[in-house]
């Protein structure tokens, strides 16, 4: 292959990388000023083309990944409820269901979750998630904690979150869920309030992107 044959295909390629970027542009600026999409997506740009990169590699819709995709301190992360339905419908495994053992007023109680692969009868379970981890991690002190409120829901949410990662962390991508993230407590989700951009600073942003 001559070098000059090299050099038109780096071109190409480069000008091929150019236009996508452009067009990824386009699309999540058209869905920055969309009303239906959540107020933490209004006039973000930036995070809107993360969610359509996110919902491209997941094979999810882009309105789908931006109800359950919380940008948190500049961090992705997902509601539980979303995990949980991705493993269930993602085809590879049976749904996701949970073991209890203990009494819950006990430390040593605790929830896995658990599912078996298709086409087997094994149980792929997932960590125990006890009272005493609960407590451990500083979880339950934390202001606000939903674990005082709602504790059957969050060993739930917790258990599932763990099996994920254990057997299928391509389907989280690496992210930690929302309710973990709040637990560890460093986390704050963006503005609530959508941010309205003038056609000076929207323009000024489309530029900031194509640095």
């Amino acid at each position: 292959m001559s070098t000059e044959l090299v050099v038109n295909e780096k071109a190409s390629g480069q000008i091929e990388q150019v236009q996508l970027f452009d067009l990824a542009q386009r699309e999540a600026m058209a869905w920055s000023k969309a009303g239906i999409v959540p107020k933490a997506y209004q006039g973000k740009i930036s995070d809107c083309i993360v969610a359509l990169d996110v919902a491209k590699r997941l094979g999810a819709s882009p309105l789908q990944v931006m109800q359950n995709l919380y940008i948190v301190h500049g961090t992705p992360s997902w509601s539980s409820t979303f995990l949980i339905a991705a493993v269930n419908h993602c085809g590879r495994y049976g749904s996701l269901r949970y073991e209890e053992r203990g009494d819950i007023n006990s430390d040593d109680y605790g929830v896995r979750a658990w599912a078996t692969e298709k086409g087997s009868s094994d149980r792929l379970c997932g960590s125990w998630i006890t009272w005493k981890m609960v407590k451990a991690e500083g979880w339950l002190d934390k202001a606000g904690s939903k674990w005082k409120t709602m504790p059957e829901q969050m060993f739930r949410y917790r258990a599932a979150a763990f099996w994920q990662r254990t057997y299928a962390p391509e389907i989280g991508m690496g992210f930690s869920t929302k309710e973990e993230v709040e637990d560890i407590g460093y986390a704050e989700v963006v503005a609530e309030r959508p941010v309205l951009l003038t056609p000076a600073q929207m323009k000024q942003a489309q530029a900031e992107i194509e640095c």
